[in-house]
């Protein structure tokens, strides 16, 4: 009995002691984490606390990838006295924010791509006609709970380090952190998982991007990748390491897919605009280039201006402060983009989804948007508006056509979402064109200014001649043959 008791005691002790070797393996500092301090011991006393002070956290980090690996609270909260958001918690300076910066301690190359990225400058619609509305028309306190908490606000600290009421939290895409950084990781990985699943669903990237004026997350659930995404989830591999389209799954592509993951011969990135090849947030769409700049800052030429040279310094005009280190042209990013394509489709299923995206595009720029700006700016040169905007009825149908249906049916086109790219898109576009724009036009100059105005930039657009010359017979009549072929003669009235 004493025998037996001995080798269970025994077999207890080899069982820890085997965690215990475990532990210290999983918090070993990892391949190529030179001078990055791995599983601070102080921060035992951080887990040891909120194992029963905050359970739920405890157990989300010590699920997560990093609670497994032996990164601990202090590894990513621990601050210095000097900095802004520094406050003495239990012995030891933290902060409550962990910014993309603090980040890039472990995860620098992904730090460094989201920078640059679109996503963290989404806090610079703040100067924007979007904040505008949303704080006069609106109020300041619907933009906090709004627009900031997807584009995100500028922190503020109080006089004990923390962040105030007022600004957190908040985990905006291009949230202006205290420490110079912008952005929040944990817009995508949410705290204090992390998890690389989360953010490859498109549920992830629907918290911002859906709703009147950019439906992407409904544009996508209504194509076929989203149908299938949705019946196939299982078969994702969502938490797989590398997670290459075509090789680790090939179901369906997610969001995340298409605009940051890797394909066959096709690296992953954090900067999610490097594959985009139309800017169809503008009321004009353009083809954009990209220019790269040595200080990890990049931005958008439309197609058809002039760009700099790789090499060009910070004092040339077009260099924007730093040297010239790289330059994609727009078709350097579709080709990237059709490479994440070609994981799964042929090159003809590729080359005519992006003909037909190519011609809706142009049809709404040629058709609609550049004869009504060309109008709008007219009426601007006359002073039959004023340059405030959104004080005449007029600017508030010309933004809801580009801003809200235009970039419906644009959108929808870039992702094969049929019923946005029509009936929320293109049709609204048309219906707001001839009967909310134009009759507004008239309302303002009078039918004989109006008048002058469409014959000079709608009449010469093929397009517009049924409003000035009606219906052609020969086309209603086609109509009304396959409509009573269907329901019977003279069921078209």
């Amino acid at each position: 009995m004493i025998i037996r008791k001995n080798i269970i005691n025994l077999g207890v002790i080899l069982v820890g002691l085997l965690i215990l070797f475990s532990g210290m393996a999983n918090a070993a500092r990892p391949a190529g984490q030179i001078g990055v301090d791995w599983g601070k011991k102080e921060g035992q006393f951080c887990t040891n606390c909120h194992m029963t002070e905050t359970p739920g956290i405890y157990h989300q980090w010590n699920n997560s990838q990093h609670g497994q690996s032996g990164v601990n609270c202090l590894d990513c909260h621990q601050a210095e006295k000097a900095e802004k958001d520094a406050f003495l918690h239990e012995g030891q300076y933290i902060a409550v924010i962990v910014s993309p910066k603090d980040c890039s301690k472990c995860h620098q190359a992904e730090s460094k791509e989201f920078q640059r990225s679109h996503h963290s400058s989404a806090a610079e619609i703040l100067s924007s006609l979007d904040n505008l509305l949303g704080e006069v028309l609106g109020g300041p306190e619907a933009v906090t709970v709004g627009c900031k908490q997807c584009h995100g606000n500028k922190i503020e600290i109080d006089e004990k380090g923390k962040p105030t009421l007022e600004t957190w939290p908040n985990t905006g895409i291009g949230r202006i952190n205290t420490d110079g950084s912008r952005g929040a990781c944990t817009a995508c990985h949410g705290r204090h998982k992390f998890s690389r699943a989360q953010a490859r669903t498109p549920d992830t990237c629907g918290k911002c991007h859906l709703g009147p004026d950019h439906p992407q997350k409904e544009i996508y659930e209504e194509s076929k990748h989203g149908i299938i995404y949705k019946a196939s989830i299982a078969e994702m591999n969502l938490g797989s390491d590398k997670w290459v389209a075509g090789i680790d799954y090939s179901a369906a592509p997610t969001c995340a897919t298409c605009h940051m993951s890797a394909a066959p011969l096709l690296p992953k990135t954090h900067d999610v605009g490097e594959r985009i090849s139309w800017n169809l947030r503008t009321p004009i769409s353009n083809k954009i280039n990209l220019v790269r700049l040595d200080n990890d800052h990049q931005y958008d030429v439309p197609e058809g201006k002039p760009l700099p040279k790789v090499g060009d310094k910070p004092d040339h005009p077009k260099a924007k402060g730093g040297t010239v280190i790289e330059i994609m042209t727009w078709k350097d990013r579709r080709e990237n983009m059709e490479m994440v394509c070609n994981a799964c489709h042929t090159s003809g299923v590729i080359k005519g989804h992006y003909k037909q995206f190519d011609d809706l595009v142009n049809l709404y720029n040629n058709k609609f948007a550049k004869p009504i700006a060309a109008i709008m700016a007219e009426l601007k040169k006359t002073g039959k508006i004023t340059p405030s905007p959104f004080d005449e009825t007029i600017e508030w149908v010309w933004w809801e056509i580009w801003h809200h249906e235009g970039r419906r049916a644009r959108h929808g086109a870039a992702m094969m979402g049929p019923d946005y790219a029509w009936w929320h898109g293109m049709y609204e576009v048309a219906k707001h064109t001839y009967f909310e724009f134009i009759p507004e036009l008239k309302e303002l100059v009078g039918d004989k200014e109006a008048e002058h105005l469409l014959e000079k930039y709608f009449k010469p657009i093929k397009g517009h001649a049924w409003f000035f010359d009606g219906l052609n017979k020969d086309a209603i009549d086609q109509v009304r043959k396959g409509y009573e072929a269907r329901y019977g003669k003279g069921s078209m009235k």
